[in-house]
This record gives structure tokens, sequence and C-alpha cells, in this order.
């Protein structure tokens, strides 16, 4: 993690957005350390579907966040639209990766039976279930994010929060039994 203070890199943050090229120079410098450090756990994480590194992560994060208009009041809002732009790459590839490896571009011809199965639950069982909890709590699909995919502690996340360490705890064991309750469904 950096040495600086969250208060400099805020500030760093919104002088940047102003237009600084200094203050964006210097942001440049501190967050490419940390989103590689990021992009690393996540390429690790996900070793076995992944045909992409961490360096070329971190670039495809920055070219999909560069063509946008975006701000970011804090260092908190900037490390979770970051987490979740990575996670939804990692995603993209292991769909990608996932639709080759069962037939990809073939035709196929539909034949019917009276046989109904019921579909395992993949990764889009988790992007839906991610998906889900974002639209019935979206502070605690914050937490997931930054937790799970901007590799940030608990800890971290309270003191970014302004709250304790015991209700960032709370929230963790809520958004954890939401996610297992709609990967059961």
């Amino acid at each position: 993690m950096d040495t600086r203070d969250a208060p400099s890199l805020t500030s760093d943050l919104q002088q940047a957005d102003a237009g600084d090229a200094e203050a964006a120079a210097r942001l440049f410098d501190t967050l490419y350390r940390e989103l590689h450090r990021v992009a690393r756990r996540e390429v690790h994480a996900h070793a076995a579907g992944m045909t992409l590194g961490a360096t070329t992560l971190l670039h495809e994060t920055y070219l999909d966040m560069a063509g946008r208009e975006l701000h970011f009041p804090d260092r908190a809002r900037f490390f979770a639209y970051a987490s979740r732009a990575m996670r939804g790459l990692i995603v993209d590839r292991l769909r990608a990766r996932h639709a080759l490896k069962r037939g990809g571009g073939l035709l196929f011809t539909e034949w019917k039976t009276d046989a109904v199965g019921v579909p395992p639950a993949g990764d889009d069982g988790v992007v839906d279930a991610l998906a889900a909890l974002a639209r019935a709590d979206a502070e605690l699909a914050e937490l997931v994010d930054l937790h799970c995919f901007g590799g940030l502690e608990l800890v971290e996340i309270a003191a970014r929060r302004g709250v304790s360490e015991r209700t960032v705890q709370r929230h963790w064991e809520k958004a954890r039994l939401y996610l297992r309750h709609a990967l059961r469904e």
C-alpha cells in the first residue's frame, strides 16, 4: 500500500480533475503501483481461466476508463470503479473462453426432448448474483467489489467509510449471505 495518506491522494484526484498536469502525474505514479498490485492479485485468483497478465489487465482497464468522462471525488470511489472495471474485463474474458470451449461459433441444431435439466451455476451465476446484490443494496455490492476485486482489507474499507471495523464485518457477512442465497437459487 502506498505511504501517502488518503487526503493527499483525494486532493490530487480533485486537482487532476480540474486540469492540473502535475497532480495528474503524481496520481499516475501512485495509483499505477496500487492498481498493478490489484491486477496481479486478480489474475492470480483467476489463474486457471486467465490468459492475460496483470499489466495487460491494468492497461485494458485504463483504456476502458480513459475513454469516458469520469470524475472521482475521492480515492475510495476511484478504486471501487477501477475494481469493477477489472472485474468486468475478467468476466468478459472468462465468458468468451468458456463460450469457445463449448462450441463458440458453431451452428447448433435444436433437438427437443422431454428431459429438462437444470444448468449448473457457473460464472454467469456469480455475475447474476452480484448484479442482484447491486440492485438490492448498492453499498453492500460496493463492499464486495472493494474487498474481493479491489483487494482492500475490511479495516481499510472501514477507515475509508468512516465507520467501525465491526460495522464493515457485519455488512460483509450480510453480503456473503445474500450472495450464497442467490447462488443456491
